[in-house]
């Protein structure tokens, strides 16, 4: 997979960057890279983990982990929520 930063000329990446040394995620998936290149290389990897887990789990699970994990809060966990929202999540899809 190329970064979407390959064809950006000397100038551009030079700007992005900077930018990414100010702190900024410049790369989608890329936050808390630390340059251009570590936040490319971040991302990368989460998203190859991600294609690898769904390889394992198949769409369908996937799709349920992601359900349940859009419901988190910082107060209570996607599990904790589903039930009080009146949310199905079946687990059985996901877990090996």
């Amino acid at each position: 997979m190329q970064p979407p930063t390959k064809d950006l000329d000397e100038e551009e990446r030079r700007e992005l960057d900077e930018k990414a040394r100010r702190g900024e995620t410049v790369i989608p998936g890329g936050t808390g890279g630390k340059s251009l290149e570590a936040q490319e290389h971040l991302a990368e990897g989460r998203s190859r983990g991600g294609q690898t887990r769904k390889e394992q789990i198949g769409t369908e699970g996937y799709q349920e982990m992601g359900r349940k994990g859009g419901l988190s809060t910082s107060n209570e966990s996607g599990g904790e929520r589903a039930p009080k929202e009146g949310i199905p999540i079946d687990e059985s899809k996901y877990k090996a």
